[in-house]
C-alpha cells in the first residue's frame, strides 16, 4: 500500500529499489534525446534545456539560492566556529551569542558576511549549475534506458563531481572566513584578512582546506541532491493528485520545499531545524529563479516505452 502522508513518505527510505535487477539487451532501440523532451514538458520556455543559456541562469540560481542562505545564517556560523576553536570561552551557543555581543556589540554578529557571501554565492554557482551540465552529460552518456536504469547513480555522480569544483571556488573565501571570526585581532574584514593570508604563506594559504572541504561536503550534497531528485519523484507519483505539468507554478515550488524537508528527514531535532530549513529554503530559492526565468521544467523520469517492451511491461 502506497504511503498517503508526508510524514510515511517522510519515513521512507527514498533510494528503495532505485535500480532494477534485470538487464536490458544490449541493443539498444532508436532513442529520443531526454533534453528535447524535458523542452516540450513545458510550452512556455525561454530557452532549450541543456543549452548554454539554461545552464547561466541554473548558476544564478546557485547563486542566489546558496549565497543568501548561507549569509543569513552567519551569526550562528560565528558562534558555532568559536566553540569549535575556544570552548572554554564560548561553552555553549547562547553563552557565545553573550560573549560575542558584550565584547564586539550588535555588528560582532555579522564578522565574515563578505567573504560567507561571496563564497558560497561561487560555491551554489558551481554546485547548481555543473550539477545540471553534469546530469546531461552522463544521461547522455548512458543512453535513455540505462539513464533511467540508473537515476539514482547519475544523481550521485552528477553532484559529486559538482560539488568537486563547487568546494575548489568556495575554499578561499572560507579560510578568510575562518581567519576572521576564529582569531581575535587578525582581520576584521576581508579587504584586511586576503592580503595579510597571501603576503604571510602566499596562495595555499586559501586552500589548506579544500580537502576537508571535500570530505564534508562531497557526500553531504550526494545525498542531498539524490534525496531530493527522487522525493519529488515519489511525491509526484504517488501524492500529488495530478501531473506536474497540470500544477500551478505555487504548487511546484511547495513540492519543491517539502521535497527538501524530507531529504535531509532523519536526523536529531536541531539539525533537522537548522538543516532541514537551509536546504529547503536552498532548493525553494533554486526552483524559484527557474520558475521566474521560464526555464524548462522535465517533468519527473519515466520508463522508455521501448523498455518496458524489453521487460513484458503494458504500454501506458
Amino acid at each position: 500500500m502506497y504511503p498517503t502522508t508526508l510524514t510515511q513518505l517522510a519515513r521512507s527510505n527514498p533510494f528503495q529499489n532505485p535500480l532494477f535487477p534485470m538487464k536490458p539487451d544490449q541493443q539498444q532501440e532508436s532513442r529520443q534525446i531526454k533534453r528535447k523532451l524535458a523542452a516540450a514538458a513545458h510550452d512556455d520556455v525561454s530557452c532549450e534545456y541543456g543549452s548554454n543559456k539554461y545552464y547561466a541562469l541554473c548558476g544564478f540560481g546557485g547563486v542566489l539560492s546558496c549565497g543568501l542562505t548561507h549569509t543569513a545564517v552567519v551569526p550562528l556560523d560565528l558562534i558555532k566556529c568559536r566553540i569549535q576553536v575556544d570552548p572554554v570561552k564560548y561553552k555553549s551557543i547562547f553563552n557565545g551569542f553573550s560573549v560575542t555581543l558584550r565584547e564586539d556589540g550588535l555588528r560582532g554578529l555579522g564578522k565574515g558576511w563578505a567573504p560567507t557571501f561571496i563564497g558560497y554565492s561561487m560555491q551554489g554557482l558551481c554546485k547548481f549549475g555543473f550539477y545540471e551540465v553534469f546530469k546531461v552529460l552522463y544521461n547522455d552518456m548512458l543512453g535513455e534506458e540505462n539513464a533511467y536504469l540508473w537515476r539514482t547513480s547519475v544523481y550521485l555522480a552528477a553532484s559529486a563531481s559538482a560539488e568537486f569544483f563547487a568546494d575548489i571556488a568556495l575554499a578561499p573565501m572560507e579560510a578568510c572566513k575562518v581567519r576572521i571570526q576564529t582569531q581575535p585581532g587578525y582581520a576584521n574584514t576581508l579587504r584586511e584578512c586576503a592580503p595579510k593570508m597571501h603576503a604571510e604563506e602566499g596562495l595555499k594559504a586559501f586552500y589548506k582546506g579544500v580537502y576537508p572541504l571535500w570530505l564534508r561536503q562531497i557526500p553531504y550534497t550526494m545525498m542531498k541532491f539524490a534525496c531530493f531528485e527522487r522525493t519529488v519523484e515519489t511525491l509526484y507519483k504517488y501524492i500529488v493528485p495530478k501531473p506536474r505539468s497540470e500544477c500551478s507554478k505555487p504548487e511546484q515550488l511547495v513540492v519543491t520545499f517539502v521535497a527538501g524537508y524530507i531529504g535531509v528527514w532523519k536526523g536529531l531535532f536541531a539539525r533537522i531545524i537548522m538543516i532541514g530549513t537551509l536546504t529547503a529554503l536552498q532548493w525553494f530559492i533554486y526552483d524559484s529563479v527557474k520558475v521566474y526565468f521560464r526555464l524548462p521544467r522535465p517533468p519527473p523520469p519515466e520508463m522508455p516505452e521501448s523498455l518496458k517492451r524489453k521487460m513484458g511491461l503494458p504500454d501506458c
